[in-house]
């Protein structure tokens, strides 16, 4: 351990303590424009990435093992014991760190050409966004837009379900009906009642999607979708998961995309 290093890491107090709790809030999170990463692996994949880091709070073998990584990062550090990271996150077993991050600004970006973008309307649940997040990492869809009443992306449940995704995409909160002109590309919406995705031969780049968990896409943003695609069912299920939705569309749509 260098001196420098060693000047930057300090014992957990209890204002740090109260600080990284008040950011299981939304309101906290908007009003510090901070949140909170946990767990070795999301951990190790924000140092990696070009989000900002505040401060480090890390077991003992955690820092040992990440040593390089966090000096590279310059982050603060404090270090503590497992119990005490247990009480701060939302993880029941965290032997490793916890990370509060910077936010983000909320900024547009251009249509990006040869690729999709994943558009979800009033998607509330955590879970179901963080794992759309992965998918479309999976996928290599880089870019996702969000309405407004769409689940927080720094929800503690979505960072967690994202499984270190949210590193690697961009996205941003905004009137989808807008954007979607703005942008003026093909929008597949998925529908019960739209074209079976089974039997399109080929696709242009355009946004994908995708609705609300329990009434599907909105009345308002159905008058810009310019192709309803739905995935066909073989058994008696009423419906799939919005995530895994996605998942089976971006298959078919990638395999199809015409280049």
């Amino acid at each position: 351990m260098n001196f420098k290093m060693a000047e930057s890491i300090r014992m957990l107090s209890k204002n740090t303590v109260k600080f990284i709790k008040s950011l299981h809030q939304k309101k906290f999170r908007n009003q510090e424009q901070k949140f909170f990463v946990e767990g070795e692996k999301s951990v190790v994949e924000v140092l990696n990435s070009d989000f900002r880091l505040d401060l480090l709070v890390a077991t003992d073998s955690f820092f040992e093992k990440y040593k390089s990584l966090i000096g590279k990062s310059g982050v603060q550090v404090i270090l503590a014991t497992q119990n005490q990271l247990e009480t701060l996150g939302q993880y029941q077993s965290n032997d490793s760190a916890l990370a509060v991050v910077h936010m983000k600004t909320n900024s547009a970006f251009d249509f990006p050409k040869g690729n999709f973008v994943i558009g979800l309307d009033d998607v509330r649940d955590p879970g179901n966004l963080g794992t759309i997040i992965r998918i479309a990492d999976w996928y290599g869809i880089k870019n996702l837009v969000f309405s407004d009443q769409t689940a927080d992306f720094y929800n503690p449940k979505v960072i967690q379900s994202s499984m270190g995704s949210f590193t690697r995409v961009n996205f941003f909160y905004a009137d989808l009906k807008a954007v979607f002109k703005q942008w003026n590309v093909p929008v597949y919406g998925a529908f019960l009642n739209g074209k079976n995705v089974h039997q399109m031969n080929q696709i242009q780049e355009g946004v994908i999607l995708m609705g609300n968990e329990s009434n599907g896409i909105s009345t308002e943003l159905e008058a810009v979708v310019t192709d309803k695609v739905t995935i066909p069912g073989f058994g008696e299920a009423e419906s799939l998961n919005v995530a895994i939705a996605t998942a089976i569309l971006c298959d078919n749509f990638k395999r199809l995309l015409v280049r």
